[in-house]
């Protein structure tokens, strides 16, 4: 069956979109050229500059991918925190995270590279406003407010919620895409059931009853 016009243009779009996901992950921003993502594509540099003006602009249309992925329900770790995985079962938000970071690993590592390559640039607006998305989705979650009940008193739900979200990503940032299994010294799922446990009781001994 012939592809239409726009067909064939969605489908070019689309190989170019692949090719430079692909080369920024493994070889950086500027260690990547447009010729090397044309002829990865199978495609012109002509075709590739009819679809984006220029390199920056394909970089960022794919951080724009992750942004809009993580915002849907469908995104495993959305997923595990719509089940109530927060704060009842930490355990299944890790390996959500797990999930996450190995689903999307490419657009990840290309938060890496716009820290060391543009210093932040692209993704700092992004992260300034996490914690209006985490307030809106714990508003949705715990319309009543009941979740404050779950947690130590006087902890904000935001913060916690976001740091256990850091933790648990971060930690199979490393261990998927640095490459760096058993990081704490100990097996992942021994070291995730550790994490856990200090996340929901602290590092310090339970003061003696009494004193």
């Amino acid at each position: 069956m012939k592809l239409t016009q726009g067909e064939k243009s969605e489908r070019s779009r689309g190989l170019i979109l692949e090719a430079a996901l692909q080369l920024f992950s493994k070889q950086g921003y500027r260690g990547t050229s447009i010729r090397e993502i044309a002829e990865a594509a199978g495609l012109s540099t002509g075709n590739v500059y009819h679809h984006f003006p220029d390199k920056e602009t394909l970089f960022r249309t794919l951080l724009d991918q992750y942004w809009e992925a993580i915002d849907t329900p469908e995104f495993p770790f959305n997923k595990a925190l719509a089940a109530g995985a927060f704060p009842d079962d930490l355990e299944a938000l890790a390996e959500a995270a797990r999930e996450s970071v190995t689903t999307y690993r490419r657009h990840v590592a290309l938060i890496y590279v716009d820290v060391v390559e543009f210093d932040g640039t692209h993704i700092r607006k992004f992260y300034s406003g996490m914690s209006g998305r985490f307030e809106t989705f714990l508003s949705r979650r715990f319309p009543d407010g009941q979740l404050k009940d779950q947690l130590a008193p006087g902890l904000d739900p935001t913060t916690a919620l976001m740091l256990a979200s850091r933790v648990f990503l971060q930690y199979f940032a490393v261990e998927v895409l640095f490459g760096v299994p058993d990081q704490l010294g100990q097996e992942t799922p021994k070291a995730l059931k550790e994490i856990s446990k200090i996340l929901r009781r602290g590092f310090l001994r339970p003061p003696e009853s009494g004193k």
